[in-house]
């Protein structure tokens, strides 16, 4: 059975290939539609343990991709469309479809889309969009990016609504696991051309071509005091002067509490951190004749109940060590399902008050956490 239902690949906005077999070298695979020396192509983002791997297929070329590489490898695909969800689910050579309906068109910057007003709208000067892939030539948001758009001015309006009250003129902001930087150019156009602050960016991440491909972006645009450096935030030295916020958004795994690590560690009064692949807790956590055995029965359940595990005592843990923190819906979970942010604030001083009741969850479920072991040899 084809996964490929549509007539026409450009109506796909993304495809997600997730719970794989046994043995499968990537624990996820994402595709989205990108547009690639003027031709417009799928970029499959390949997961395997901390690294993520790139590959551009042609749309022609799609459908024979996704039979050779998913279909076999997988039990669940879910396939974004303009105006439908199509999960399918693989067991025991049988498949089950299921569809959702949706309201509105996303990825779409037209009609009942259009009339939001945002804190960033098409038609604002914001050139580095068009070679972030976000903006068209014209200035208008890219169909396929338009989820990507939202969630960017989504968190835009959060970091708006926190530096209201900051009375500095001068900030620095380290982005841990940045990516493509999307949201890096955003942070430091929001922070230089709309609050009219001297900002200092500096964004960090694993990959080296995608670091040097930004740092281009950013001389190209004049935005002096941005840069991108190759790190891993778990062992290489890093900036230590004052630092005003940390952003962590989706670093894989453990690599969020490393910078966790690093934001409580250099006391940073601004935290923002949208974890993301939660795997630690899931990976260790057994029964214990505890009250959530009955959670862990279920592996998809299993998963779901470890992740949210692993947040709340991230920001447990966060609060002991003085933050005041707000766990919150990042994103409409129909766009992401890595939509929890860790919002904190310093404000208090340290108080153990989480410690015991984190021990006897761990103790119960023989589970490690890397944010609680780096903050207990501290």
């Amino acid at each position: 059975m084809t996964i490929l239902e549509c007539k026409n690949p450009n109506e796909i906005l993304k495809i997600t290939a997730s719970n794989p077999v046994k043995d499968c070298e990537y624990f996820r695979v994402v595709l989205r539609p990108v547009k690639v020396k003027n031709a417009f192509c799928f970029q499959a983002e390949k997961f395997k343990g901390t690294q993520v791997f790139h590959e551009n297929i042609p749309v022609d070329g799609l459908s024979d991709w996704l039979e050779a590489n998913v279909v076999a490898f997988y039990k669940q695909v879910c396939v974004v469309m303009n105006g439908k969800d199509v999960t399918y689910l693989f067991s025991n050579g049988k498949t089950k479809r299921l569809e959702v309906i949706t309201e509105e068109k996303r990825g779409v910057a037209t009609g009942n889309n259009r009339q939001k007003k945002y804190m960033l709208n098409d038609g604002d000067n914001i050139p580095a969009f068009v070679d972030l892939g976000i903006f068209t030539r014209e200035g208008k948001v890219v169909n396929s990016m338009f989820d990507k758009f939202k969630q960017i001015n989504r968190f835009v309006e959060i970091l708006d609504d926190v530096l209201k009250r900051y009375e500095g003129k001068q900030i620095t902001v380290l982005d841990f696991g940045c990516g493509k930087s999307y949201l890096t150019f955003i942070i430091y156009h929001y922070l230089v051309n709309v609050k009219n602050l001297d900002a200092k960016i500096i964004g960090y991440d694993l990959k080296s071509d995608v670091v040097a491909h930004c740092n281009e972006l950013a001389v190209k645009y004049g935005y002096d005091k941005l840069k991108f450096v190759v790190a891993d935030v778990s062992k290489d030295k890093l900036y230590d002067e004052k630092i005003d916020v940390v952003v962590s958004l989706h670093a894989c795994d453990t690599a969020t509490d490393y910078a966790l690590y690093y934001a409580v560690s250099h006391k940073v009064p601004y935290i923002f951190s949208v974890p993301c692949c939660q795997h630690e807790v899931n990976r260790t956590i057994a029964k214990g004749s505890g009250d959530i055995d009955a959670l862990l029965k279920y592996g998809i359940v299993k998963e779901r109940v470890s992740a949210l595990l692993t947040d709340t005592i991230r920001a447990m843990l966060l609060e002991d060590s003085g933050y005041s923190v707000d766990v919150m819906e990042f994103v409409d979970l129909a766009h992401s399902p890595k939509n929890l942010m860790l919002r904190a604030k310093l404000a208090k001083p340290k108080n153990a008050k989480n410690k015991q009741s984190i021990e006897k969850l761990m103790e119960t479920y023989h589970f490690e956490q890397t944010l609680y072991k780096l903050l207990a040899t501290k």
